[in-house]
């Protein structure tokens, strides 16, 4: 994969806007001293967002971004893109961050941009789907199964190819929330799973 060298450890950049619950995924897997990554620094677009903690927590740098009193998206992922640009990242990380990149962002890091999504790609993705908007959909749709989806980000939301997928089964009885429980746990498998095939050269990007 151009742009990222499996001679050593990659090191990520993990963009979140909350809890942070697949960043803990992340550096509990990088505790592991034959995990092929490490965290160089966590970035959010909420000051208040629970996975700054985490990283502090872990030792790991740390950079915030409001996206408010930016004019547009555009200008917000510039300005991204300049305090990223400082720490090098091998590999950047979406875990949670409700932000939808630009080609601002996107292309100074073309094929070195993943993210996790909690559906079954490319059913129940696109602009407007995330969280419990996805569960309700799988719900609604009578799938008989769901899980998360670990893709690479492309202008396209969602429709990046995907790395790896796990399944879990819906339930007669399932609501989003329990759902949503479901996959989320298969979620904290799945994203150092996808980390370490691409640091191992197992998969790389292909665009559509």
């Amino acid at each position: 994969m151009a742009g990222i060298s499996t001679s050593d450890k990659l090191d990520l950049a993990v963009f979140i806007s909350g809890s942070g619950s697949n960043l803990q995924a992340l550096i509990d897997a990088c505790r592991d001293p034959d995990f092929p990554a490490r965290i160089a620094v966590v970035f959010s677009n909420k000051e208040d967002a629970y996975g700054l903690t985490r990283a502090k927590s872990a030792g790991i740098s740390t950079e915030t971004l409001s996206h408010k009193g930016f004019s547009s998206r555009e200008e917000y992922d510039a300005a991204a893109v300049s305090i990223i640009k400082r720490y090098d990242p091998d590999l950047i990380c979406l875990a949670g961050f409700m932000r939808i990149l630009t080609p601002v962002f996107i292309t100074p890091f073309a094929g070195r941009i993943i993210n996790t999504h909690p559906s079954l790609l490319p059913r129940h993705g696109g602009e407007g789907m995330f969280g419990h908007h996805v569960h309700e959909a799988v719900l609604a749709a009578g799938d008989s199964e769901s899980g998360p989806s670990i893709h690479f980000v492309t202008a396209e939301v969602d429709r990046g190819p995907v790395i790896l997928q796990r399944r879990v089964p819906v339930l007669p009885d399932d609501t989003p929330d329990t759902l949503a429980a479901r996959v989320l746990a298969e979620e904290h498998k799945a994203y150092p799973d996808a980390v370490r095939m691409i640091a191992e050269g197992k998969v790389s990007f292909t665009a559509n």
